[in-house]
């Protein structure tokens, strides 16, 4: 009986170390810090998603990542590319650091740099328009590239030239660029699905200009893939739809990877749709405001989607603007903050996680394209909007700020509004740097 009852203490033992092996590898595995995903599609306002009530075009794979994940109503964009670019990469306004159009300061610290040194292999694909050269996106925090516009600026669509990790390589065989960059994309997460990764796609679509996708019943697979034109608006709808399928390719990946419930995904726009590109939309037609301050030019769409981690089918009116991306994603991810940068941003991410968190009461905006001492510069709710030279719009009666209300408007119940969209601009007075206002040398700064 006692060699029984010793072998019975030994299974016992057995199956407690098994038992204690499976609750460590569980416990390891749920203490694994999430992938990232980080979308911003170009030139796409907050009009253009079927979810955000758009008429005129179908994105059924964005309407699916709202419906399983978060869609917020109130994300607001710098109202141009490299200034979102500027600001969504380093959690400041461009009061502090915006140097001009095309150009990011190289003392910069950004978001993928502090993933990096938290233990996150990088990579960003699409569009960079930022300067710096072949060693810029890795100076910047990325392991690999996959880009357009780093240092050339030629096709981006059919038969694209791209820079793709210190080369450059002219497609010639029909080979259009949404598709290389994306696939790329898919590539890296496949070869680094065993550790935490963050994958940037600042996508070329669905910039002008508006040209046929290989979707399109015109596609022309021998297009030498001109720059200089704007196409045909007509075709912006096919571009809206095939942005929103390389979404789903992405999405696709993931799912095969079995990743899906360990990759946040967020999915935003750099700035509003193209000037003058018409949506119809459940609540009426906008016309693209790209480059304005106006709601046309910087209110954009943004989902957070993440079946383990983020509650399904919510709808929030939370303020969120571009320099928030930072801090959210380094407090989802537990990653130390730069040490030697005071965020401007506000983080996003309890409301991610279904708490009520501490939403921002508004935003705050210097934009100059070209850089220099003056920009607009303005605070916003919800509902109200200041700039620095006093002109007070309500935005829910007038969207398109075609008239200030009047001085002896704002009284009563007003008075409080304004005085706190007025603290937000004095908190900013005195912020730029001079020295961000002196002439700089071009290092090769793109065109638009």
């Amino acid at each position: 009986m006692r060699p029984r009852t010793r072998n019975c203490w030994n299974w016992l033992g057995i199956l407690g170390c098994c038992f204690f092996l499976g609750f460590s590898l569980n416990a390891a595995e749920a203490a694994r810090p999430p992938n990232v995903l980080l979308i911003l599609a170009d030139d796409l306002g907050y009009e253009c998603l079927s979810a955000n009530g758009s008429l005129s075009y179908k994105t059924p794979n964005l309407d699916r990542l709202a419906a399983e994940g978060v869609r917020f109503e109130q994300c607001y964009a710098q109202p141009l590319c490299t200034p979102s670019r500027v600001q969504m990469l380093t959690g400041l306004y461009n009061k502090r650091n915006y140097i001009r159009f095309g150009q990011l300061d190289p003392d910069a610290k950004t978001i993928a740099q502090s993933l990096r040194s938290g233990g996150y292999k990088t990579a960003i694909a699409g569009k960079w328009q930022l300067a710096g050269g072949f060693e810029a996106p890795g100076h910047f925090g990325f392991d690999e590239y996959c880009l357009w516009q780093l240092t050339l600026r030629k096709s981006r669509y059919a038969n694209p030239l791209l820079e793709i990790n210190g080369e450059v390589k002219q497609y010639a065989e029909g080979e259009y660029g949404p598709d290389v960059d994306s696939d790329f994309l898919c590539r890296f997460m496949e070869q680094n699905r065993d550790q935490p990764f963050f994958a940037f796609y600042p996508m070329i679509l669905t910039h002008s200009p508006y040209v046929p996708t290989p979707d399109s019943a015109d596609w022309d697979p021998q297009d030498p893939g001109a720059e200089k034109t704007q196409g045909d608006k007509k075709h912006f709808g096919d571009m809206v739809e095939y942005m929103d399928k390389i979404v789903g390719k992405l999405v696709g990946k993931l799912d095969d990877l079995k990743l899906r419930n360990e990759t946040i995904i967020l999915f935003t726009g750099d700035n509003g749709t193209g000037r003058g590109v018409p949506t119809r939309t459940t609540t009426g037609e906008i016309i693209g405001g790209k480059g304005t301050t106006t709601l046309a030019g910087m209110h954009v769409p943004l989902i957070a989607n993440c079946p383990g981690r983020i509650p399904a089918g919510r709808v929030l009116q939370d303020l969120v603007d571009f320099t928030d991306f930072f801090p959210t994603l380094l407090e989802l991810t537990q990653t130390q903050p730069p040490q030697t940068v005071a965020l401007d941003g506000q983080s996003f991410a309890p409301q991610l996680r279904g708490e009520l968190g501490k939403p921002r009461e508004l935003i705050y905006c210097w934009y100059s394209r070209g850089g220099g001492p003056q920009g607009a510069e303005f605070t916003q709710d919800h509902r109200y909007k200041l700039y620095v030279d006093g002109r007070m719009f309500d935005l829910q009666a007038d969207p398109g700020e075609q008239s200030p209300l009047a001085g002896d408007r704002i009284t009563g119940e007003l008075s409080p509004v304004r005085e706190k969209l007025q603290q937000g601009l004095d908190r900013l007075e005195g912020a730029r740097p001079k020295h961000f206002d002196r002439e700089l040398p071009s290092n090769r700064v793109p065109t638009e």
